[in-house]
Order: structure tokens, then C-alpha cells, then sequence
């Protein structure tokens, strides 16, 4: 554990002096608004149809916001898959002294047999005295995989279909004004692992890894986890100058019915910082995050893996599981920029680079960069959330995505 301290610390760094530069900047800057009048697609259709406004009830404000979003998309696994994200953006307490609580059900389907019922929680109750996350998932999944460390040749990769179930909940207390700590349970369950070229003993020869690794096993991990949090943001759809950090221990215990005892550590810095205090949205954003098995025993899929962080937003231009070993380093960085001053159009332009550590070594050795560039369209400026349309790319990679919300 020593000697991991080291790689740790060189994580944290950029954001931990981040930190101590204007750790509460996000209180004590306040951003002058712009005077023109904000507009969203929702005033569009508006005008569009010729719907009149409700009128404003000044006894009381609006606690609850819905986006919705239907779309075609490309998707891990073959084929084009239909997408509908909904996205509930509201308010546990005074709009003043409490976070607004987000609800996102992405559901999607590919006429292949691969589908998801996913939702994602984040709570934020009256006077942001409790939070309250949830990760929820039922999928059939078929997912390209390529082994441990980040050596190994893009041609050289197992098509591997299995359903999971996901249930991940914790509640976190707060101690001081920004900072939580709580406790949570997670459960991983991967059923029917199925494998293309089917081979009993294929995948295992050919990740040289023996947890998780069997034709047709079953795969179950369940245990409490330990969750800390310091986040000086008001929106997570879409933060405006703040800092945030987040640490998971994870315990996976055989007398809770996981296969077997393992642990895993995920430490997620981010850090927004806004280059003008007038006029349009123009931000600089930063996100670093490490992701480490701490013990033998940790199923395959359970593995850090690029792009498959808590919300699976991390490796924009990198396949997803392109890269998965012991211990996992990410770093991003984002230019946030109005393109009109009503902030109905906006761009985006980022950059990342990922580096997961080599099977027999333990240590990180190669380093794949990605970027790429996106537009933004203001859905609802109630809640600030945009329309997300990225186009990102690496070595021998391109994708296009969409989204609800920011990448981070």
C-alpha cells in the first residue's frame, strides 16, 4: 500500500492545488448575468406552436424540471441503437441553501437483443443536510474486450455477451458546508458470461486472468462501501466554477454472497474555473480520476477500465474497456464556451489521456490520448441543461455521442 502512495499523490495534485487556490471561489466570485434574456428549446417550441406562457406565481417557484431526449446512436456491441433519456432536474428544499437533485432513466434497445434500463441518482435533501446517490442497472450487455494493461493490438479482442444487474446506493451525511461522508452498499451481479469465438478455456488463456474469467460463469459481488465527498457546486447537470471530490472504498465480502473478498479504492477530482465573469458561459474545467483494485481476487469486469467510472462519461474517443488492468490513472481537460449570449448554442473542445497499469509489472506504462470537440443546445435553462452532441477520437477510433448533461 506504500508504494501506492505515491501514484496517488501525483493524481490528486492538479486538483488538490486547484484547491488550495480558490477552493471557494464558487461562493465568494460571484458571476455577474448577463442581462439578455435567456432562451431554451422549450421557448422555441413555444413559439413554434403558439403556446402561452403560464403566468409566474410569485408565492411560490417551480420545484421540479423535466428534459427529454429521443435518439439514434451507435453503441458498444453491433448495430445502431434507439436511446430516450430523460432527465428530472428539481428541488428537495429552498432553492437557496439546497442542490438541485437530478433523476436520469436512459433506457435503450438495438434490435439485436442488446438492451438497458439504466437510472442514475443524485439527491440533495432540504438544506443539502443529506445526499443521497443511486446507480441502477439491468442490461444485456455484449462489450468488446481486450485483455489487461495497454499494449494489446486493436484486432486482438473477445466479443463477450453477459447480463448484469447494478444496484449501488449510499446516503451521505454532511459535516461542514461542503463536505460529506456516508456509507453506501454495492452489488455487481454479471449472469451468463458468453463468449465470441466461444471457447471454454479461451478468454481465461487469453486475459491470463482466473476471477471472472469462466464460459458460461456466473459473476456476484456485493459489500458496503465507505464514501466521502467534498463538492462546492450547486448543478452536477451542469456545474458552473466549483470544486469537487469523491472517495469510494469498496469491501466485496464472501458472507455478503460475493464470490470472493476483494476491495477497490476510486478517488474522482474535478475542478471549474471560470476565465471571465461577464457575458457568456466561458469555463475551463478539470477532471482527474484513479481507480485501483487493492486485492487479488477482484472479478474481471469489476477491473478499472476506461469509460466504465460510475457514470461511464470518462474516455471521450476511446472505446469503452479498451484499456482495464490492476489500476487505472485519468486525466481530462474541457474549454466550455457560449457561442450566442442568450446561451442557446454553445461549444466545447477537450482532451484526455488514460493509462492503466501492465499485467506482470503493475506498473503504467503506455499512455493513449483522445480528443475531440462538441456543440451544446440550451433544453432547459431552468436547470441549465444542455443537449450534449461530442464527436471524439484516438488512434484508430472515432465515435459520436449524445447526451443530457456535461460530461463531468
Amino acid at each position: 500500500m506504500i508504494r501506492k502512495l505515491p501514484v496517488l499523490f501525483l493524481c490528486l495534485l492538479p486538483g488538490l492545488l486547484a484547491a488550495q487556490n480558490s477552493e471557494y471561489k464558487a461562493d465568494t466570485v460571484k458571476v455577474k448575468r448577463d442581462t439578455i434574456q435567456k432562451r431554451d428549446l422549450i421557448d422555441i417550441g413555444r413559439e413554434l406552436f403558439h403556446i402561452s406562457k403560464p403566468r409566474p406565481d410569485t408565492n411560490r417557484r417551480k420545484r421540479l424540471y423535466f428534459s427529454f431526449l429521443p435518439v439514434s446512436s451507435s453503441i458498444v456491441g453491433p448495430g445502431k441503437a434507439l436511446i430516450t433519456s430523460t432527465t428530472a432536474g428539481f428541488y428537495m428544499g429552498d432553492q437557496a441553501t439546497t442542490n438541485l437533485s437530478s433523476i436520469s432513466f436512459t433506457p435503450y434497445f438495438n434490435f439485436k437483443g442488446r438492451y438497458g434500463l439504466p437510472i442514475h441518482s443524485n439527491v440533495w435533501l432540504n438544506n443539502n443536510s443529506w445526499n443521497i446517490q443511486g446507480d441502477t442497472r439491468f442490461l444485456v450487455y455484449p462489450q468488446y474486450t481486450w485483455g489487461l494493461g495497454g499494449n494489446q493490438p486493436e484486432s486482438d479482442s473477445f466479443l463477450l455477451n453477459y447480463k448484469y444487474i447494478r444496484f449501488y446506493q449510499s446516503a451521505l451525511k454532511r459535516i461542514t458546508n461542503y463536505f460529506f461522508a456516508g456509507i453506501g452498499y454495492d452489488l455487481d451481479s454479471y449472469i451468463d458470461l458468453d463468449l465470441t469465438p466461444a471457447d471454454v478455456s479461451a478468454f481465461r488463456k487469453f486475459t491470463n486472468y482466473k476471477y471472472g474469467t469462466a464460459e458460461d460463469e456466473n459473476v456476484f459481488s456485493s459489500g458496503p462501501t465507505i464514501n466521502l465527498l467534498y463538492d462546492t457546486r450547486n448543478n452536477s447537470l451542469n456545474p458552473v466554477p466549483g470544486f469537487y471530490a469523491n472517495v469510494i472504498y469498496r469491501y466485496s465480502s464472501v458472507p455478503l454472497g460475493s464470490d470472493n473478498n476483494w476491495q477497490s479504492l476510486y478517488i474522482d477530482v474535478r475542478k471549474y474555473v471560470s476565465i471571465t465573469h461577464t457575458g457568456p458561459k466561458n469555463i475551463l474545467a478539470f477532471w482527474t480520476y484513479y481507480w485501483t483494485s487493492l486485492t487479488p481476487g477482484t472479478p474481471y469486469l469489476n477491473l478499472p477500465s476506461i469509460g466504465m467510472d460510475p457514470y461511464q462519461r470518462s474516455g471521450r474517443g476511446i472505446e469503452q474497456s479498451r484499456y482495464r488492468g490492476q489500476r487505472l490513472i485519468y486525466y481530462e481537460t474541457e474549454f466550455r464556451r457560449d457561442i450566442t449570449r442568450n446561451g442557446l448554442f454553445g461549444f466545447v473542445l477537450f482532451a484526455n489521456v488514460n493509462s492503466v497499469t501492465q499485467p506482470i509489472t503493475n506498473r503504467f506504462v503506455y499512455w493513449h490520448p483522445a480528443g475531440g470537440g462538441g456543440l451544446r443546445i440550451k433544453f432547459n435553462k431552468k436547470t441549465d441543461t444542455n443537449i450534449a452532441i461530442d464527436y471524439g477520437f484516438s488512434k484508430n477510433y472515432s465515435a459520436l455521442s449524445l447526451n443530457l448533461g456535461e460530461a463531468f
